[in-house]
């Protein structure tokens, strides 16, 4: 508590000096320390000769080793053994879900990396073979999109003006200049990877797997050409992923800007407009209403739709209503899909613009007919609307049907409007050609696996999410309209044969596949290296007679062959011109497990490590990474890419707010670990693409957030504070300050083990194993936490629990091997430094107080600095090899703490329960000496104590033990009272326990009218935070607004700032007493 007392000070000391007008670059520099600055050649390893600094400086300790770390080889799996027999303690394999090419690392990646790693170290320190691949995403939309926007700021060119052969130059170039970056920022974070096995998925290995991949799953009919509704990005020009779509919700009307109109565009609302009806009689309504979001669409429509069961249309079945545009006449249909409470219970039908459309279009043999073009420009519709952008178009048809009459109102309408997250542009549905893999088959077997344990689900919460995607899984659109990617191997095939009509490259015509069908039917073909009598046929999707052929293969000679075979004509006939797409990235991220390896062929590397022990990813990436590795995995190999999947929580800011440029929250993970001033944070801003109004926004948002910027952290802090975040669950608000924490931690542990090395000494030798040592109660009882620590780290990683593997760390370093033990042995180590000048007066020893043996506390010292170095070296490496490495060690010794033996309980066999309990009733002495302490504002005095034990057995305990309560205590004399016998006058009381009641000696070391006055201030300023802190907790919607995290942090305090008024108002009555 006094310690507790005086940080509190400290506190407001520092928040009110906050209150001053902050300085640029102060956080930065109020904790940037030494240097290290001696010449050390790359590779080579960190000279530790000179003495350890006096203070922690992550700048020191976290240089030169990862260089050394990576030049000696400990992170090949190779390393000081061969891979030929079989390792008996296992493998571990891993691959890093690879990030994008595009630029930096974020918070997000530096959460996988700190939880990876500390999962490889922890398993390489185990003994296990130890495999972690890094690689690189070619990122197809992302870096085209970034590398475009370059050529167009520093050229005045686009990629149509430049060539698709120009273009993919300037693509590798900005590659070749940019993609090392992210690998540097992995070394920073101490990810040890082989890089020897690095990969890039455009790597002419990656791209060999991913033309097989495709080739083999085309033959097996997984990979088909349809024409289905995509999400449409008009800017880009392409399809889009899934994952790429953001979903805005809208409550009603809502103007939104839109990439390409100067003018706002308006969403959130329902149009309502007639279509006459054919035929009308006299009586009959002349019209159908119907109501869309979406009036532009309305030129597309090809029928409207009613439910069967509805009364006010069953008169219409079989009818027609007329298009006011375009004049076409249009059924009505009767089809289950309606909903009649909706709107008019009438609705419009566009196939070629709304997935639902679509379905309801190939139930009742619709046309498909797109009215909005690749680049967001109305085709084949009338004029005056033909070439008008689409929303443009909206504005115009809305003043034409009032005009005609036919307009019907306006409504608001809450809405979702998907947004691109590349482009910003609002997405359009359309039916256009694509390639897709037929997932229902694929996702059965991956969803089977789950359900037989085979794959391993953490938190097995998630399974839950993986049936009900894999249950209503749809086939997958794996083709993009890009240049920059994995280009499609699919080829289409001109005859030069009269008897063979040209194909038209359109989707309702014909196409090569290598399933077979009925002898009438024809279907796309694969180039394989199959049997040569197998038959391919063509199959025709639509009743359109034109003739279309696609064909794949490895390679435009196999392609060639096949097509020959499968229309009968010599190879010379055929012509073929490859898909302008390209594949969809997740595609080849999909392959990485074992492409990464040399698949498909069988190389050592592939037999070695494949299948992988374990995927760790977020849990947002489950069904677009996780899944598709599953069932590619399954499909293409046979076995599981690997055994076990965690996902990890997202990164949010600390209000809990999504990670985004325009709010100013995104963290660049090597901010937190140099530290960064709010300058500079806002310069970085002024580099990025952020319209204005998004730059002031983000702009406040840091001048909030971070006012006087990020001090300098480390790696190692933020490593450990990101292992130690995930027990919040799906989202991780991440607050720096509790970074900065852990640096405290780390200094604490520094300091820890600087104490620990002057009390060993130069040249000091560990005794031999088998000396029996005269351990004191201390020094059983830290040897029981320390195996009590490595039990629950060992049993919390290998369950992915990281909070409590932090948490058995850090309790250790902190409240147990810092706060209690380092204290306990002072007194022995001065009376060892003195030789025999005899105990100090103040110390009244008897024969009954146990004394510390100098050579069981420097053994137990060594012991417990060792152990607690190598349980911290998974989260902490760089810390844990600067300490490590100046540890006195027989030979022979690992060169490296990450090498070295990670405890294990057979190494620390010493839990104590005896000794524990016997120092949990000092302790409990102990934490009531301190709470008297503090709350009498006692710093330097050491007033004698008086115990009350009514069990003599304890009794003898406290008295043996009287050197540790005066060490820990701070207290001087330490006397048990007898049965009889009271405490003097005077005393401060505290009941330590059921078996000790505690008294302070205050008399003649206090004054009464001072410390009166002292705790009278106290007691009101307590009181008014009390105030403050009720009133806020009782205001309206405090439950409802205020995030979980912080309604918790208040709970404690409150909890706190209440047992420090009790403590205050009873050392009032003690005072009044002693006046």
């Amino acid at each position: 508590m006094e310690k507790f007392q005086q940080k509190q000070e400290k506190n407001r000391q520092l928040q009110a000096q906050a209150q001053a007008k902050a300085k640029p670059g102060r956080a930065r520099r109020e904790l940037q320390g030494l240097r290290y600055e001696t010449p050390t050649a790359p590779g080579c390893k960190k000279d530790i000769g000179g003495p350890l600094p006096e203070s922690y400086s992550p700048g020191y300790v976290e240089a030169a080793w990862y260089g050394w770390w990576e030049h000696e080889g400990f992170f090949r799996p190779e390393f000081g053994r061969s891979l030929e027999p079989p390792n008996p303690r296992g493998v571990f394999v891993m691959c890093l879900p690879p990030p994008n090419v595009t630029g930096t690392l974020h918070l997000g990646h530096a959460l996988t990396v700190a939880i990876q790693d500390t999962l490889t170290r922890w398993h390489r320190m185990r003994g296990l073979t130890t495999l972690w691949v890094p690689g690189c995403d070619h990122a197809g939309i992302a870096t085209q999109v970034v590398v475009e926007r370059r050529l167009q700021r520093s050229r005045g060119l686009s990629r149509h003006q430049l060539g698709r052969e120009g273009f993919l130059r300037e693509v590798w170039r900005w590659k070749d200049e940019k993609g090392d970056r992210i690998y540097q920022q992995l070394r920073r974070l101490g990810a040890s990877m082989d890089w020897g096995r690095a990969c890039f998925t455009m790597d002419p290995k990656m791209s060999r797997a991913v033309t097989e991949a495709f080739v083999r799953l085309h033959e097996q009919g997984l990979i088909y050409r349809s024409r289905r509704i995509v999400h449409w990005s008009c800017a880009l020009r392409s399809a889009i992923s899934d994952i790429e779509v953001e979903k805005k919700e809208l409550g009603g009307r809502t103007l939104l800007r839109v990439p390409g109109y100067e003018e706002p565009v308006e969403f959130g609302v329902l149009v309502a407009f007639a279509y006459p009806l054919e035929g009308a009689g006299q009586g009959e309504p002349p019209e159908v209403v119907v109501a869309t979001t979406r009036l532009e669409t309305m030129l597309g429509d090809e029928a409207v739709a009613v439910h069967p069961e509805d009364p006010r249309y069953r008169h219409l079945r079989g009818r027609s209503v007329r298009h006011p545009i375009t004049g076409r006449v249009l059924p009505i249909l009767h089809d289950a899909f309606v909903d009649p409470q909706f709107g008019t219970g009438a609705v419009k039908i566009t196939p070629a613009h709304d997935a639902t459309d679509f379905e309801v279009g190939q139930r009742h043999g619709l046309g498909v007919a797109s009215v909005i073009g690749e680049d967001g420009a109305m085709v084949n519709v009338p004029a005056p609307f033909l070439g008008m952008p689409r929303f443009q178009a909206r504005r115009a048809l809305l003043e034409t049907l009032k005009e005609r009459g036919l307009f019907r109102g306006v409504t608001e309408n809450p809405m979702v409007v998907p947004i691109c997250s590349r482009s910003k542009d609002v997405l359009e549905p359309r039916a256009v050609p694509q390639w897709f893999v037929r997932c229902q088959g694929l996702a059965g077997a991956a969803a089977a696996a789950v359900r037989r344990g085979d794959l391993r689900l953490h938190p097995p919460g998630h399974a839950r999410t993986w049936f009900t995607w894999m249950d209503n899984i749809r086939d997958w659109c794996i083709s993009r309209q890009l240049w920059w990617g994995h280009r499609i191997p699919a080829y289409f095939v001109t005859i030069d044969d009269p008897r063979v009509p040209p194909g038209q490259d359109e989707d309702e015509k014909f196409w090569v596949s290598g399933r077979s069908g009925d002898e009438d039917e024809k279907f796309w073909v694969s180039g394989h290296s199959g049997d040569e009598d197998e038959k391919f046929w063509v199959s025709r999707h639509s009743g359109d007679e034109d003739e279309k052929f696609w064909v794949s293969g490895r390679s435009p000679d196999e392609a060639r062959a096949k097509a020959a075979a499968a229309f009968g004509v010599s190879p010379e006939l055929v012509r073929l011109r490859q898909d302008e797409d390209v594949l969809d990235t997740w595609f080849s991220s999909g392959l990485f497990p074992f492409s990464v390896f040399g698949w498909p062929e069988q190389t050592p590397d592939l037999e070695r490590f494949y299948p992988g022990s374990l995927l760790e990813t977020g849990h947002d990436i489950l069904f677009f990474w996780v899944a598709r590795m599953v069932m590619l995995g399954l499909a293409l190999t046979g076995k599981l890419p690997f055994r076990e999947v965690y996902l990890h929580a997202i990164v949010r800011d600390a209000h809990g707010r999504k990670m985004s440029k325009s709010l100013g929250n995104v963290i660049d993970p090597l901010d937190v670990i140099t530290g960064v001033s709010l300058q500079e944070l806002q310069q970085q801003l002024e580099s990025s693409n952020l319209d204005p109004a998004e730059l002031e926004r983000a702009r406040e948002g840091q001048k909030r957030d971070f006012p006087e910027g990020i001090p300098e952290c480390g790696t190692d802090a933020l490593r450990f504070a990101l292992c130690a975040y995930t027990a919040q669950g799906r989202d991780i608000n991440l607050d720096v300050l509790r970074v900065l924490g852990y640096r405290h931690f780390c200094n604490k542990v520094w300091n820890g083990a600087r104490f620990v090395l002057r009390a060993l000494g130069e040249g000091y030798r560990p005794p031999p194993a088998s000396q029996c040592l005269q351990l004191s109660l201390a020094e059983r009882w830290i040897r029981s936490r320390l195996s009590r620590a490595v039990r629950g780290c060992g049993a919390a990683l290998g369950s992915f629990d990281f909070p409590a593997a932090t948490t058995a760390v850090h309790g250790f370093w902190v409240y147990e091997l810092c706060d209690v033990y380092l204290e306990c042995v002072k007194p022995v180590l001065a009376r060892a430094s003195r030789e025999g000048e005899g105990p100090d007066g103040d110390e009244e020893e008897e024969e009954e107080e146990e004394q510390g043996d100098l050579e069981a506390v420097r053994a137990t010292l060594l012991t417990v600095l060792d152990g607690g170095l190598r349980l911290l070296a998974p989260f902490m490496p760089f810390l844990a090899e600067e300490l490590w490495q100046r540890l006195p060690r027989d030979p022979p010794a690992p060169p490296s703490v990450s090498l070295a033996p990670y405890p294990e309980p057979e190494e620390f066999p010493w839990l104590d329960e005896e000794a524990e309990a016997a120092m949990e009733f000092v302790l409990s002495i102990v934490r009531a000496l301190r709470s008297l302490r503090a709350a009498h504002g006692l710093t330097r005095q050491r007033p004698p104590c008086f115990l009350q034990t009514p069990d003599p057995a304890w009794g003898s305990r406290a008295r043996r033990h009287r050197g540790l309560l005066r060490a820990l205590g701070g207290v001087g004399s330490v006397q048990l009272l007898g049965g009889g016998s009271g405490a003097p006058q005077g005393c401060a009381v505290a009941v330590a326990s059921e078996r000790c009641t505690v008294h302070l000696l205050l008399q003649g070391i206090v004054d009464p009218p001072s410390e009166l006055a002292r705790l009278g201030g106290r007691r009101q300023e307590l009181g008014r935070a009390l105030e403050r802190l009720r009133e806020r907790r009782e205001g309206p919607g405090y439950a409802q607004k205020v995030p979980e995290h912080v309604r918790e942090s208040d709970e404690a305090k409150l909890s706190q700032l209440e047992s420090e008024l009790r403590n205050v108002l009873e050392a009032e009555e003690l005072m009044r007493k002693m006046l």
